[in-house]
């Protein structure tokens, strides 16, 4: 350890001193501890003593060794500490009248005593104190209400930490409620749009469906004035086998007085001489007797289809003559399988199939 010289009345203060506060019983050991010349000697090393309760005598006066639990006294660093006190106690008293004796310490301990300006609430007093120490001692002599303040609400002039804390509850509290009431607006606002949407495509479903069924009946009306022309135009170059006519007899009838059973034309019952008219215009192919048919004239149209006149009195048209539309072909009479006098017709595709007079004669504009 490095050593100081201590002044010349030291020797004899500490020795005269120590005696007359600690009793002659302690000399002996101070001596040995300190040696007998005090602080005389220099580069003298210091030795570790651990007392022991064999070892140490009992001191006279109010200055004991405290013994531990396990029956053994106090390490010998606290021992020193406290004897360096009360020397130090003992020369402050005498210290008036004479100089300042200085007292140095181990190594050990020297070396471990913290730096002054690392002390809470000292460095600042030095002049090389950093700001950042400053500002942590400044931070540590605010008041406790001020913890916690941000910089902002500090600019603002809080000074109450709880205030702030309160400030900042009913700040974000706000700003929560804000926050649902824009939530609920929008939910509003969305289903207000949907409902609008909805009444929109409902109003546009009905338009459609009004403009859709307009539409139609528009075709159908466009679709039957069309037939009717049609029928209008055919109408003009057909025309009723005979007047003053009655339906006696209709197409597929079934009875046993036709010989497969059913009826295969329609029958025009009629007084016997009414005239008999070409019902289209076309060629003759056959005109005579027919058996049960009695006398019969065919007429070939242009696209193949027969039309066969029954049962005549009389046939006015030879085979291959041209006649036209309403031209008199022969007279309504009784020949034939019958029983009275009427015009059976019957209607014959290219193909030779007999199909229904009444459905053909409606098909081109004609009222039976």
């Amino acid at each position: 350890m490095a050593s100081n010289k201590p002044a010349p009345e030291a020797p004899s203060r500490f020795g005269s001193e120590f005696t007359t506060e600690y009793g002659s019983g302690t000399d002996t050991e101070f001596t040995t501890e300190f040696g007998t010349e005090g602080f005389g000697e220099t580069d003298r090393a210091w030795e570790e003593w651990n007392p022991t309760e064999e070892s140490v005598r009992p001191v006279r006066g109010r200055h004991r060794v405290a013994k531990q639990r396990n029956g053994l006294a106090r390490s010998s660093t606290v021992l020193g500490v406290g004897v360096i006190a009360a020397v130090g106690a003992g020369g402050m008293a005498t210290a008036q009248s004479k100089p300042p004796v200085s007292i140095s310490l181990p190594d050990s301990i020297a070396d471990n005593l913290p730096d002054a300006g690392s002390l809470p609430g000292v460095g600042a007093l030095f002049s090389d104190a950093s700001a950042t120490d400053q500002a942590q001692v400044k931070t540590a002599a605010a008041p406790l209400t001020s913890a916690g303040i941000t910089t902002a609400e500090a600019e603002q002039g809080a000074t109450d930490a709880g205030e702030a804390l309160r400030a900042r509850i009913l700040q974000q509290a706000e700003q929560q409620q804000n926050a649902a009431d824009a939530e609920a607006k929008a939910a509003e606002e969305k289903a207000a749009a949907e409902k609008a949407a909805a009444e929109a495509k409902q109003k546009q479903d009905v338009a459609e469906a009004k403009a859709e069924a307009a539409k139609k009946k528009a075709e159908e009306e466009a679709k039957a004035k069309a037939e009717a022309e049609r029928l209008a135009k055919l109408a003009a170059s057909y025309a009723i086998p005979t007047s003053s006519y009655t339906i006696t007899s209709t197409f597929g009838q079934a009875g046993s007085m036709w010989s497969s059973g059913y009826h295969t034309g329609l029958d025009f019952a009629a007084p016997t001489g009414t005239p008999i008219k070409a019902i289209h215009t076309g060629t003759i192919k056959s005109a005579g007797w027919s058996g049960s048919y009695g006398y019969r004239t065919v007429l070939e149209l242009e696209d193949g289809t027969e039309l066969w006149f029954c049962h005549q009195s009389s046939i006015n048209v030879s085979v291959g003559q041209k006649v036209t539309t309403g031209e008199t072909i022969g007279r309504v009479g009784a020949t034939g399988n019958v029983t009275g006098p009427h015009l059976h017709l019957e209607v014959h595709t290219s193909s030779g199939t007999g199909i229904d007079p009444m459905t053909w004669l409606r098909d081109k504009g004609l009222t039976v």
